[in-house]
Formats: structure tokens, C-alpha cells, sequence
């Protein structure tokens, strides 16, 4: 009997055994031979155990395998090393890193085989700490002097952002080889540290070793990802000399550089690659190519490179959208917006993110305002990007009641410590006349980087708050904030408005004797018109004449604004001839100089001026108004008669009129420079357009709440004094947001001081 059944047992061995053995082994097959194990009681063969659990491990059937591992009494390293490698390859990292603990706790030392599996797998998870223990335990194996494991652990700390640490362990490496290199040169590439790229990237040859493909695209995305796009395109250049044929992460990554550089001339070189290597199809060059040209202001490119696309994907409708935006065709971003949602497209956040981004960017914030609303209402939540693009539609027209929902949306999903939203919260309350709101948001952030000072010094000085924009510029300084270019504009913008020349003149040299910073075109304006409004106009001519570079249309602007303001007709003829020239259709500059010459009676001039204008084709613009009354904008013109509830507000201007009479006061007909009657002249003073507003306000809004109006033009002298006025009749606050700065009307007075 007993020669009967070792027979049949050794026959039962074997062809299990030959089952677990070959290669055609199914899934179906295993489980046959486990059960076939199990029912024989050869579960402690360590050979037949060890295949059982290597061949579930391939089939990821990684449950089945940790039961076989539990059931072996003894296992070997070989039985952890093949789940080791399944769980790694398959991603389950945490879980590769449990099963080495396992092993560990069986008192069983790991081999060169399994630790750069560990070590992988803690990169991969980012573990730090882990990965360190793994370098601990390869120092006590001896094994490192092991070429792959040393290579393991490069990787392992680059991927754990310890660059330092990287090197080290790469430094002491016996022999260097391509994989631990270019791992390497991409985390300094990454990191922004050209020089060390560069320098390891030559040593290679030293090292016996080649780059490879691998190796040119760990420098080129590096380069890209900080910001090194120049560098990104020499290298490419060079990869090209050298003979080494780009694939699709190649010229993706250059592609992105390129546009960011905006240097259309490679970009077609690049676009040429992507045709000659086929690859213009591929899922992330058609992005590239489409966002490239979108940069370099290449609409009809653009549109040519998405059309000639076989599959439209998300990311290349994103590039468009975004593209066109950028390039002020914002029609046709949001038509090609309108046709991915009735296709079915499904967009994502970035794509209703870059739609309101270009709306606000394109003076369409009221659309920017309703699809916010439309992305809510499609089930997508916005996210800490959208949110800045949204808050300055809110401020650009006041619309304090969206801004304020915005704001209750930040604070319900956490992201109010978000640099970019909180500065953008600042920015919007301060433009909706809100100062202390934006100083509220301004104080719970828990940090501070440069913007967010630079966010509430830009409101102070928009509101003429002179005293407050100068302590929030020493407290950044206190804080450990370096001034930059645009803190030095808000600092010189509040001194112009609070008429403090001495102290803009201290700010202004302080940028270049104490901070090292020349000063931009920007800063001589804001000098400009600091002296111009203190009418000190031959200062500011003079300035103007002592600049460094050739002045530009803003410095010249801002000269002839102040010759506007204190008609000044000579030194106003030589700032309207340079923009003519620097600005030809501008309608601004020849208002400006007709205005100068109508406020001292020169009409014939003024005809003058007019008939250019007429030549040129130029009309204008008109002055425009903003109010919120029940969460919903509206938009007022001058003169215009075709709003539903003109009569009504027509009606009550007269009677406020006549209130005003009755205390003596009469309208600054001076300020009408057109050559009519007196009673002319007092119509056209009540059409302005904030006058409209302000009465339209008061007809909607209830008694003692405050009234808030955007204005894209200065205000004039007339309708500042009606502000005035009404705020102490109606015992309304009133905020006007003119094209210059705040004023923010009380008890009959303003903010200003009258001087604006």
C-alpha cells in the first residue's frame, strides 16, 4: 500500500510542479495546482510555495499571494522578493513597503535584488523617513558599493526634493551610469540651478557615461518648470547639433518654452519637428503647438493649428480658449466656448477658469459674473485659481454683492490663506470702496508674500490714504519684504494723491541709492504726475526731458492730464504732439488738448482739433457709469436716452437740481467747454453719466443705505460738488471710483479734500 501512495504522490509533486513552472500557467491553472497542494499537504514544500506565490504575484492576484506567504513557516527572501517586485511594478507601493516589514520581522536580511524595489517605492510615496531607514539598512547590508542600489537611492532623494542628500550619495557612487545621472541633472534643472546642471551635464563624458534621450528631456522640462525658458531653447539646440531626434515629451516641453518666450521664429522650427517626427497628432504636442502660438499673438496660427486637429481633446480646447483670450479676441473665445458646451464637450474647471480669465482681462465682467454662475450651476467647483480670475470683474464694476458671495465661497472651501486669492479679496473690496474690508482680509492672513502687501498698499493709495500707504510700505519692510517696481508705483500713487511731493521725491531715489532698483517707465508717470497735480509742471517737463530711456505714451499722458487740469496750453501742445505720434487713434489725447484749448476760449483751435479727429475717424468715448442695485450691474451712458426708466430719472435730477438751488447752489457751467448757451451747458452738466447713476441709485435703493458708482472717465468738478451736496441731503455715503482714484463722500464732504 505504502509503495502505491509514494508513487502517486511523487507523480502528484511533479506535475504540479511542471504546472507551476511554465510559462502558459493561467490564472485558472494556478489556483487547480494550489488546491491540488492543499488537499496533498505539500503546503510546506518551500520550492512549490514559492512558484505558487511568485505566479499569483504576476497575476496581481496579491491577496491569494499573502495567504501563501503566511502559511510558508519559513520563507525565504526569494518568497518576499516576488511579491516585492508584483506590488512595486503594479504601483501598490505602501503595500510593497508592508510586505518588507514582513520580512524584516522574520529576522530575514534584504539582497541587492529587493532593495531598489523599497527604495523606489519610498520615492515614489515621497517618504522621506522611510527612505532613509532603507538607507540605513543598506549601509549595515554592505551593499553600498552596489552600483543599481546607490542609483536607487539618487532617485529615491531627488524624488523626495533632498537634492543635497542626492549628490552626496551620487558622489560616492563606484561607477556612474546614465539612469543616476540624468535623474540628477533634472532635480537641479528643476530647482532653477543652471550652472550645477550645466556643469554635471558636461562632467557625464568624464564619467564614461552618454546622455540619452532621457537625459536631454530631464533638462529641457527642468528648465521649463522653472521658469529657464532660454536656457530650455539653447539646450534643445544643442540636443539638435548633436544629432538626438526629439520625441513628444521634447518638443511639449520646448513648445511651452518657446511660448512663454514668445519666440515665434523657434516655435515654427519646433513645429516643423513635431511634422517631420509624425508626431502632430499626439495628445500633448496638440496643446503645446495650439498654446504656443496662443503666446506668441499668433491668433490665425492658433486657430489653424486646432483645426487641423483629428481628435479635439480638452486640453487643446483649453489652448484655444486661452489663446484667443490673450490675444483680445474674446467674441471668438467665447463662441468657441459656447460650441464645446452645446458639443457635449465635457469641460473642466481650467476651461471655464480661462473663459471668465478672458473675460475679465477683456472688459467683459459682467459675462465674466454670469458664467461664474453657469460653472456652479454645470455642477464644477471653482477653485483656488478661478477665484482670482473672478474678484476682479467684481472690482472693475463694483459689483460688491458678487465679490461678497465670492468671499463666503472662499471661506466655506479653506482657501482664504491662498497668497493669490487673498491678495485678490484685498484688491477687490478696495476697488468696490471698502478700504477697511480689504485691511480686514489683509490682517487674518495668516502669511504674507510681497503681493498681498503690495495688494493693500495699492488700495491705500487708491483711496488717497496717504498716511496708511506709507506705514503699510515700512511695516513690508519691517516684515522682511523687499519694495519691488509695483510697490514703488502704489507709494508714489499715494503721494501724488495726497499732493506730498517732498516725500515722492524721497521714495523715488530711495529705489535706486537704497534698493538697487532702476526705475521704470511706470515710475517716472506716477513722478509726472505727482508734480503736475502740485502744478509744477516745468518740474515734471523737466523730469520727462532727464529721462534715461524715450519716454512713452503713459509719461506723456500723464503730463498732458496735468495741463488739462491747471490749462496749461504750451506745455499741453508738446505733450498732444508726442502722442499723436506714440497713439494716432487715440481719442483721449485730442479730447484732452480740446479741452485746454476750449477752457481758454480758443474754439477756433478747438475746431481744429475736432476736424482731426472727424478725418481720423476717431469719436469720444463717452462717459460711462457702473451702479449694483439688488445684485445685478448696471450700466449708465451720458447722454443716453434709451434706458426704460430715463424719464423717471430725468425727474428726479431736476428735483434734486432744484434743492441745490434753493441753498444757492448752481451748477459749474465753466466746466462745459463748448461754445453754447448757459442753459445748454447746465442740460449737458445733468446728463454726465454718475449724475444719472446716483439718481437711479436713489429711485432703487432704500432711504440711508450707501450708493456706490464706477465711472470710466475723471470726475468733473461739478459733479463732484452734486456728490457733495447729495450726500448731505439724502445723509447718503456716496463712493465714486473714477478713472483717477476713491472718493468717498460724506456729510457733504469728500475724501479728497477737493484735490484731485
Amino acid at each position: 500500500m505504502s509503495r502505491q501512495v509514494l508513487p502517486l504522490f511523487d507523480n502528484l509533486h511533479q506535475r504540479v510542479l511542471r504546472c507551476l513552472t511554465s510559462a502558459k500557467s493561467s490564472l485558472s491553472h494556478v489556483c487547480q495546482a494550489h488546491t491540488h497542494i492543499l488537499k496533498a499537504g505539500i503546503i510546506y514544500d518551500t520550492l512549490l510555495s514559492s512558484r505558487l506565490l511568485a505566479l499569483y504575484s504576476n497575476h496581481q492576484c496579491f491577496a491569494e499571494a499573502q495567504l501563501v506567504l503566511h502559511s510558508i513557516p519559513e520563507p525565504s527572501v526569494l518568497s518576499f522578493a516576488n511579491l516585492i517586485y508584483a506590488l512595486t511594478r503594479s504601483n501598490l507601493l505602501a503595500l510593497s513597503l508592508d510586505v518588507f516589514s514582513q520580512m524584516l520581522s522574520h529576522g530575514i536580511w534584504p539582497e541587492s535584488r529587493i532593495l531598489p524595489n523599497i527604495i523606489n517605492a519610498c520615492g515614489g510615496l515621497s517618504s522621506l523617513e522611510t527612505g532613509k531607514q532603507v538607507h540605513g539598512i543598506v549601509f549595515r547590508s554592505g551593499l553600498d558599493s552596489d552600483s543599481f542600489v546607490q542609483g536607487s537611492l539618487v532617485n529615491m532623494y531627488v524624488k523626495c526634493d533632498e537634492i543635497r542628500d542626492a549628490r552626496k550619495v551620487f558622489d560616492r557612487l563606484p561607477q556612474r551610469h546614465v539612469v543616476s545621472c540624468s535623474a540628477l541633472i533634472s532635480a537641479y534643472a528643476r530647482k532653477g540651478c543652471v550652472d550645477e546642471t550645466m556643469r554635471l551635464f558636461n562632467e557625464m563624458k568624464n564619467f564614461g557615461v552618454k546622455p540619452n534621450l532621457i537625459t536631454w528631456n530631464g533638462v529641457l522640462s527642468g528648465f521649463n518648470h522653472s521658469g529657464h525658458c532660454r536656457e530650455a531653447v539653447v539646450m534643445f539646440q544643442k540636443m539638435h547639433s548633436e544629432g538626438f531626434q526629439p520625441d513628444d515629451t521634447t518638443l511639449s516641453s520646448i513648445l511651452s518654452a518657446v511660448g512663454d518666450l514668445e519666440e515665434l521664429n523657434i516655435g515654427i522650427q519646433a513645429h516643423c519637428c513635431v511634422i517631420k517626427q509624425g508626431l502632430g497628432q499626439e495628445r500633448y504636442i496638440r496643446s503645446a503647438l495650439v498654446d504656443m502660438y496662443g503666446k506668441c499673438a499668433c491668433a490665425l496660427e492658433l486657430t489653424q493649428a486646432f483645426d487641423e486637429l483629428d481628435e479635439k481633446d480638452i486640453g487643446a480646447c483649453n489652448a484655444l480658449i486661452a489663446g484667443l483670450s490673450q490675444n483680445g479676441a474674446i467674441y471668438h473665445a467665447l463662441k468657441a466656448f459656447e460650441q464645446f458646451r452645446a458639443e457635449g464637450m465635457e469641460l473642466n474647471v481650467v476651461s471655464w477658469t480661462s473663459i471668465i480669465a478672458g473675460c475679465t482681462q477683456n472688459g467683459k465682467d459682467i459675462q465674466a459674473l454670469e458664467l461664474f454662475r453657469a460653472m456652479q450651476s454645470a455642477g464644477l467647483k471653482p477653485n483656488s485659481v478661478t477665484i482670482p480670475c473672478l474678484l476682479p470683474a467684481c472690482g472693475n464694476i463694483a459689483a460688491l454683492m458678487h465679490g461678497k458671495a465670492a468671499h463666503c465661497f472662499v471661506l466655506r472651501t479653506g482657501i482664504a490663506d491662498d497668497h493669490h486669492v487673498g491678495s485678490a479679496l484685498i484688491d477687490m473690496y478696495a476697488k468696490c470702496g471698502r478700504i477697511h474690508m480689504s485691511r480686514l482680509c489683509f490682517d487674518k492672513m495668516p502669511t504674507k508674500n510681497l503681493v498681498c502687501w503690495n495688494a493693500i498698499l495699492g488700495g491705500y493709495a487708491m483711496h488717497g490714504k496717504t498716511k496708511e500707504a506709507k506705514e503699510i510700505f515700512d511695516l513690508m519692510q519691517r516684515a522682511g519684504h523687499k519694495p519691488n517696481l509695483i510697490s514703488f508705483c502704489c507709494i508714489l500713487s499715494a503721494c501724488s494723491h495726497g499732493g506730498l511731493v517732498e516725500e515722492g521725491w524721497s521714495y523715488f531715489n530711495s529705489m535706486t541709492k537704497e534698493h538697487g532698483i532702476e526705475a521704470k517707465t511706470e515710475h517716472y508717470a506716477s513722478m509726472v504726475n505727482l508734480l503736475g497735480h502740485a502744478a509744477k509742471l516745468e518740474e515734471a517737463y523737466a523730469l520727462i526731458k532727464q529721462m534715461p530711456f524715450e519716454p512713452n505714451a503713459c509719461v506723456w499722458g500723464a503730463l498732458l492730464g496735468s495741463c488739462r487740469l491747471h490749462n496749461n496750453v504750451g506745455l499741453g501742445e508738446i505733450a498732444a504732439k508726442k502722442l499723436f505720434e506714440l497713439e494716432p487713434e487715440n481719442p483721449g489725447n485730442y479730447v484732452l488738448l480740446s479741452n485746454i484749448y476750449a477752457s481758454k476760449a480758443m474754439w477756433t483751435e478747438v475746431d481744429a482739433v475736432r476736424d482731426i479727429m472727424i478725418n481720423r475717424g476717431l469719436k469720444k468715448n463717452p462717459g460711462c457709469s457702473w451702479i449694483e442695485i439688488k445684485n445685478k450691474v448696471h450700466m449708465l451712458l451720458a447722454g443716453d436716452k434709451s434706458h426704460p426708466e430715463m424719464r423717471q430719472i430725468l425727474e428726479k435730477l431736476n428735483e434734486l437740481s432744484m434743492e441745490m438751488k434753493k441753498v444757492g447752489y448752481y451748477p459749474e457751467t465753466d466746466f462745459v467747454l463748448q461754445n453754447v448757451e448757459e442753459q445748454d451747458k447746465e442740460q449737458m452738466l445733468g446728463e454726465h453719466s454718475e449724475k444719472l447713476a446716483v439718481a437711479y441709485d436713489l429711485l432703487n435703493t432704500s432711504p440711508g443705505s450707501p450708493l456706490q458708482v464706477i465711472k470710466n472717465l475723471r470726475i468733473c468738478r461739478d459733479c463732484h460738488a452734486f456728490m457733495k451736496f447729495i450726500s448731505s441731503l439724502e445723509e447718503r455715503e456716496i463712493f465714486v471710483r473714477d478713472a483717477n482714484r476713491f472718493h468717498h463722500f460724506k456729510d457733504g464732504a469728500c475724501s479728497c479734500g477737493d484735490f484731485w
